[in-house]
């Protein structure tokens, strides 16, 4: 992998807002490359800084000027690609006002894929496995067009919460009901 040509792509896809990408993209990307070739190119890019490692076989363009604050939302989306994905629990509940902490370098994720703890340099993704239908993920969650992600309703990351057991003592109850 030539490092000129490797900058050329990462800036085309920059132009196309895409700025993480899985190993196998890179792969594709740079389908000349010999397996062997390409993890030592990756490993020159890592070590003059033009990619970031978030976790294992997820690569970072920290450089890039389609990079934005939903980067850990973009990287759990990558990190289980083809589920079903969308924030809950306390994540949700403490954006809501329903909880008194705020998970600051945490994101709850709630997935039909398998569940998992991922520790990349923009915070922690833990993913919580749910055995909800698709119509049920849909109906009870939120898309916003600048988010990655789907949320959770009030009601579905306290369901959520109640659900996967978790500490139910930092829930303001007041803050709950007043919405419902």
């Amino acid at each position: 992998m030539n490092k000129k040509i490797a900058l050329m792509v990462l800036r085309t896809w920059d132009k196309k807002g895409w700025y993480i990408f899985t190993k196998h993209q890179l792969a594709k990307l740079f389908s000349e490359d010999s397996p062997k070739t390409l993890s030592e190119g990756l490993n020159r890019l890592l070590k003059d800084g033009l990619l970031q490692r978030a976790c294992r076989g997820v690569y970072v363009n920290p450089e890039a000027r389609s990079f934005d604050s939903y980067a850990i939302e973009r990287i759990a989306k990558v990190l289980r690609y083809g589920e079903y994905n969308y924030l809950s629990l306390e994540s949700m509940l403490s954006e809501y006002g329903i909880i008194s902490q705020i998970p600051i370098d945490r994101l709850t994720v709630m997935t039909t894929g398998r569940k998992g703890f991922y520790k990349t340099p923009y915070g922690v993704i833990e993913f919580t496995h749910t055995k909800r239908s698709v119509k049920d993920i849909l109906q009870n969650t939120q898309f916003i067009k600048e988010k990655p992600l789907r949320i959770a309703t009030r009601k579905t990351a306290w369901r959520d919460l109640k659900r996967v057991g978790r500490n139910l003592d930092l829930v303001n109850r007041e803050e709950l009901l007043d919405e419902e």
